[in-house]
């Protein structure tokens, strides 16, 4: 039975649409569906079981609008880009006022901001929604994050919160701006991930190739600071795949895999609007890029030969690297949150930085033990509004930049790549010092271009005496 008055729809029955779909069903809510392809949507029924009976069918996505009674809200789970616009070319004449789009995939923000004044202006309303915690969230309980107008949001709440993963009672869901809000914060979100990854790999790799230890014994440490300081969901998943056996091979199983990562975009989606907004993200920026050199695989073969690099023995302690991926961590949010906090004043969102930092709690793919003391620093003292400020975090960082610098330094002289924990450490070091060397940069700006500079304690458009 359904309590629900808004008729509610799912277009594309991928891996996260379907697992999507089935937990709209599981919490009670009648669902119709359509895919592309019409079989898909046909052979979803039998994967429901029992759950088909608060589910119809229909053909195509025109037939399944037209098919639904009023108010209704259609969700796209459709990839981003063209497929989006063509959905919602189809939908806009068959909806009438009052009916609500909704899409739940991983759009660029600027897409959402556009699609919303235009739908908008034919008098519907435009929801981008940010779901986060792949197949497994999908199904069970993701981090949802909603952009749009408030009124919009309002008329799905009930189904957003009830699907929604949960951290002691509290929704891992909320409306948080107009427009393209919901799907920035989401993107910032993948990017924080690509930096954690990326952090998680580079300790996998002294230990593994500084070390000489199996991948088993790595993956059991893992396993511990899952119980401490580093607990979250990536740490958790690392333990648990470097201590996979692979059953054709018996092989650790991470070792039969192409050292070659993939990306959707999303990283570099964070990489760029940073730069836009006069931040540089450094730790995701290490992330993307260390990406991008990992699909050289030819090269780096061949560059093993000609540059002859050859790795050495590291001296690092486990409690050394604990420390060292706890003060990188923290950076890494750091500097997403920087990220949040420009686009927040650029656009005019009001984000709420406190409250994101709360429904990331459960639910997706950046969830951590950090994310309670992260939420309680924005609603306290922030001084000059850097997270690394904060006195939580102020004096985890004291303690644990030494592990870090140790760390990048045994890495640096042996060999062994770190961008990601390098760039964190440059980031750190650069934002405690009270006076850096960007005067010479000024002064190099002023010689060849006359752009001027500002005199400490003085007039903001002076000149060096290279021009008198």
């Amino acid at each position: 039975m359904t309590t629900q008055t808004t008729a509610l729809g799912l277009y594309g029955l991928g891996t996260m649409g379907s697992a999507l779909a089935l937990n709209i069903l599981d919490n009670g809510f009648a669902l119709h569906v359509a895919n592309r392809t019409a079989s898909v949507a046909e052979a979803f029924v039998t994967e429901a079981g029992p759950l088909a009976d608060r589910l119809t069918t229909h053909p195509g996505l025109v037939e399944m609008a037209r098919a639904m009674s009023a108010p209704r809200a259609i969700i796209l789970m459709v990839p981003a880009g063209a497929p989006v616009d063509d959905a919602i070319a189809d939908l806009v004449p068959v909806l009438a006022k009052g009916d609500a789009i909704i899409d739940a995939g991983n759009t660029d923000f600027h897409d959402t901001r556009r699609r919303t004044a235009e739908v908008e202006a034919k008098g519907l309303t435009y929801i981008g929604m940010g779901v986060s915690g792949g197949e497994e969230g999908a199904r069970h309980g993701p981090s949802i994050m909603v952009g749009g107008t408030d009124a919009a949001y309002q008329g799905i709440r009930p189904v957003i919160e009830a699907i929604a993963a949960k951290f002691e009672g509290d929704h891992c869901a909320d409306h948080l701006g107009p427009d393209g809000a919901g799907h920035f914060v989401k993107t910032v979100h993948n990017g924080i991930e690509y930096a954690d990854m990326e952090m998680i790999a580079e300790v996998y790799g002294l230990m593994r190739h500084g070390q000489g230890r199996a991948p088993a014994q790595i993956g059991a440490v893992f396993q511990g600071w899952d119980k401490g300081a580093l607990k979250s969901y990536l740490v958790e998943i690392t333990g648990t795949v470097l201590q996979a056996t692979d059953a054709a091979t018996g092989k650790p199983a991470v070792d039969v895999i192409l050292d070659r990562a993939g990306q959707k975009g999303t990283g570099r989606w964070t990489v760029i609007e940073a730069l836009k907004l006069g931040q540089s993200a450094s730790a995701i920026e290490a992330a993307v890029g260390a990406r991008g050199w990992s699909a050289e695989k030819d090269a780096r073969v061949a560059g093993e030969t000609i540059l002859g690099t050859i790795r050495s023995a590291v001296a690092i302690s486990d409690r050394e690297y604990q420390d060292a991926l706890l003060a990188a961590r923290i950076i890494a949010y750091a500097q997403g949150f920087r990220i949040l906090a420009a686009a927040s004043d650029e656009y005019q969102w009001s984000l709420d930085y406190a409250r994101i930092a709360e429904i990331w709690r459960a639910g997706c793919i950046i969830r951590s033990a950090l994310l309670d003391d992260i939420s309680a620093a924005f609603r306290g003292d922030l001084p000059y509004g850097q997270l690394i400020f904060a006195p939580a975090f102020a004096d985890r960082l004291r303690a644990s930049i030494p592990a870090l610098r140790r760390v990048v330094a045994a890495a640096v002289s042996a060999a062994h790549p770190v961008p990601a924990l390098s760039a964190s450490l440059a980031f750190i070091d650069t934002m405690a010092q009270g006076r850096g060397t960007t005067d010479l940069i000024q002064a190099q700006r002023d010689f060849f271009g006359r752009h001027g500079f500002e005199r400490i304690g003085g007039a903001k458009d002076s000149h060096g005496p290279w021009w008198e």
